[in-house]
Order: structure tokens, then sequence, then C-alpha cells
């Protein structure tokens, strides 16, 4: 949600941006933006076997990832292409591109797996909420402080951090900030970005789920009286 904020500001640097794709279709910048996801989440699993040094990588994949999810939805309704299709599709790719570097992540051996996990989860019911929205008949709800953009660029942010911790300098060639110990406890800047993930998926969750409960009518226009038997879980 932060970045929401300044989408008015940033819309011109958007426009030049996205100027080079226009004749391309925005669901083939989808499928760039989900290929980019995919390697990243790749690389970052590839961690585990190889080098810290690959979060480089890792971290220039999600930005770019990111770059082109935003440039998609500009070229769709700059060229007048956008549709419910392609809305569906954007929304299918931006799970899946979720999924595929946040498993990256837990498989690199910088992360908990089982931080990445409930961060995951809570990542993935924020953005349902948002949708869910749209599917009640209320519209697309961004309330709340983790917006995908936010996410992504809090991913960039810290495995470029866990790249800088890792790097071996001459004063400390065992690169003892790749990872810090407290209580007995051993953790990265990575988990520490998935505490947030959690906590902060959660509040998103709240304030979306709350903001739709209070626009959705107690019951349908014209109607008194308790609902009739069935009418609030009807068989399936």
């Amino acid at each position: 949600m932060v970045t929401e904020r300044y989408r008015d500001r940033f819309a011109p640097d958007i426009g030049r941006i996205s100027r080079p794709f226009l004749a391309w279709t925005p669901a083939r910048i989808s499928l760039v933006a989900i290929l980019l996801a995919v390697a990243a989440g790749a690389t970052a699993g590839l961690v585990r076997w190889t080098t810290p040094l690959l979060f480089v990588l890792v971290s220039a994949l999600i930005f770019l990832s990111g770059v082109f999810d935003v440039i998609d939805g500009h070229v769709a309704r700059s060229t007048g292409r956008a549709s419910l299709r392609g809305d569906f599709l954007d929304h299918v790719l931006d799970r899946y591109a979720d999924v595929a570097i946040l498993v990256g992540i837990a498989i690199s051996g910088f992360a908990s797996p089982i931080l990445a996990l409930l961060a995951l989860v809570s990542l993935l019911l924020a953005s349902y909420l948002g949708t869910q929205a749209q599917a009640v008949g209320v519209g697309r709800i961004y309330a709340g402080p983790l917006s995908r953009a936010d996410r992504l660029l809090i991913l960039t942010g810290v495995v470029f951090l866990e790249f800088l911790f890792s790097i071996p300098w001459p004063w400390a060639p065992s690169a003892p900030w790749s990872k810090f110990t407290y209580g007995g406890v051993t953790f990265t800047v990575i988990d520490l970005a998935l505490i947030y993930f959690l906590i902060a998926g959660q509040v998103t969750v709240y304030l979306r789920a709350r903001s739709v409960y209070a626009r959705l009518p107690p019951r349908p226009p014209g109607t008194s009286g308790p609902p009739p038997i069935g009418a609030v879980n009807p068989p399936k």
C-alpha cells in the first residue's frame, strides 16, 4: 500500500519505461514477468549449493519482474487492450510468481522454510481478499500495508543486502553478517523480511476484509425478515 501512494507521481516514469513495449501484447509482457520471477526463484534455490553471491542476480531478477508486472497493465490501458481476460491472467501469473520467488528463497538456506511458508500463506490470503472484493461486486481493494509492489521492492532490497553481507570483505573474510545469532537463534535479514510479510500480510487481510464487509448490504435490497433456509449456505 505504501507504493500505491506514489503511483501517480511515478506515472510519467512508468510511461517512459513502457514506451519500447507498446507494440507488445500485455499477455507477452506478463509472460516475461513470470519467467523472470521463476528465474529469480530458481537462482535463489541454487544458492544452497553454490554461493550466496548469486543473490545479486536474484535481486536484479525480482526487480525486473516487478517492472514488467507494472508495465503490462500500463501498456494494456494506454493501447486500449485492457480486458477482463487480461486482468484474470495477470492475477493468476502474479500468484505463481509469488510462489516461485518465496519457494526459491526458502530453499536457498538463507531463510527459515517455516517462515517462508507462513509468509507465503499470508501474502496469498492478502491477494485473495483483494480479488474477492471484485467477486462480490465491491471493486478492487488495496487497503493494507502490504501491496504486491511493496513486497517485491522489499524482497529486492533484502536479497541485495544478503548479497552484500555475504561478500568476503578484506576486513571480514568469513562474512560474519550473512547470518546473525541472537539468544541461540540464527536468522538472516531475509528472515526479518519474512516475519514482516507474515505480520503485515495478516494486517492487510484484516483491513481488506473489514472494508469489504462494511460495504456489503446485510441482505438484498427490497427484502425483509430473516433469510430463507439454505439462502446463507446453499447446498453445493
